[in-house]
C-alpha cells in the first residue's frame, strides 16, 4: 500500500516531511517527490503549489508515476463559520469548487461540473478512521470537525462575501486546492481525503493572520495525518 500526500505550500509540506523517515527524492516535471515512511506505511509527499490547476496537475503526475492507493491533501484553510477558530482542524467529507459557474448555459447549480456533479466525496473508510482520531484527540485545545470544504482560485479577505458563499454552499472553510485534487481522484478512481488546519478567517486582517498561523496550522494538520496513517 502506498499513500500519496499533497501539500500546496512549503510550510505545509515541511510539517509532513518532518514526520517521515527514510526519505528519498525523485523529480518529475520540476516537482520534487519525497518517498518515505510514516508509521511503516509507504508515503510519497509532494508540494503542488497554490491553486486548482497546480493541484490537479500534481495529482495526475503523482498517480502516473507512483503506484498510489490513497491520496491525502493536507494544508491550511480560512474558516468561514464562527464555530471554527485559528488552529482548529477541518476534515473534508465533501469538496466543492464554489467558483465553478455554468448556470447561464443550462439547468446547472453553481459549483456543478458537467457530467460530474457538484460535490466530490472523501473516502468513507478514511472518514471513519478520522472519526476515531477525533475521539482520541477530543481533549486537545483545538477542535476537529468533519464538514464541507470549498475550493476556488480566490483568497477571501471580505467577511461579507465569505458569509454569502457559506450561505450558498454550507461550507466550513475555504482553500484553493482540495476539490481539484478530489476531482482528479474521482476520475482516476483513487480514494482521497482532505485535511485542513485553520490559519485565518475573513476579517480584513487575514493576510497577516495567514502568515502568522500557517506554520502552526500546518503542524496540527500533519499531526492529524500522522494519527490517521497509523490506522490505515
Amino acid at each position: 500500500m502506498k499513500i500519496g500526500i499533497i501539500a500546496a505550500e512549503n510550510e505545509e509540506m515541511l510539517a509532513i516531511k518532518n514526520i517521515m523517515e527514510e526519505i528519498s527524492e525523485e523529480k518529475f516535471f520540476n516537482l520534487t517527490f519525497y518517498s518515505g515512511n510514516i508509521h511503516n506505511r509507504e508515503c510519497v509527499l509532494v508540494e503542488c503549489g497554490v491553486g486548482k490547476v497546480n493541484a490537479a496537475r500534481t495529482t495526475q503526475i503523482l498517480i502516473d508515476n507512483f503506484s498510489i492507493d490513497y491520496i491525502i491533501n493536507v494544508g491550511s484553510a480560512g474558516s468561514i463559520t464562527p464555530e471554527l477558530n485559528v488552529q482548529d482542524i477541518v476534515i473534508g467529507k465533501e469538496l466543492v469548487q464554489y467558483d465553478f459557474d455554468i448556470t447561464q448555459i443550462g439547468d446547472y447549480e453553481k459549483g456543478e461540473i458537467c457530467d460530474l456533479g457538484k460535490y466530490f466525496y472523501s473516502d468513507e473508510r478514511l472518514i471513519k478512521l478520522c472519526e476515531q482520531t477525533i475521539d482520541e484527540m477530543k481533549n486537545r485545545e483545538f477542535k476537529i470537525k468533519i464538514g464541507r470544504i470549498g475550493s476556488a482560485d480566490i483568497f477571501f479577505a471580505d467577511s461579507e462575501k465569505a458569509k454569502e458563499v457559506r450561505k450558498e454552499f454550507g461550507m466550513e472553510c475555504l482553500e484553493m486546492e482540495g476539490a481539484a485534487i478530489g476531482q482528479v481522484c474521482f476520475l482516476d478512481k483513487i480514494p482521497f481525503l482532505v485535511i485542513r488546519g485553520i490559519s485565518d478567517t475573513p476579517n480584513g486582517n487575514n493576510k497577516i493572520d495567514f502568515h502568522t498561523y500557517l506554520k502552526t496550522a500546518s503542524k496540527q494538520a500533519a499531526e492529524i495525518l500522522e494519527s490517521l496513517i497509523s490506522k490505515i
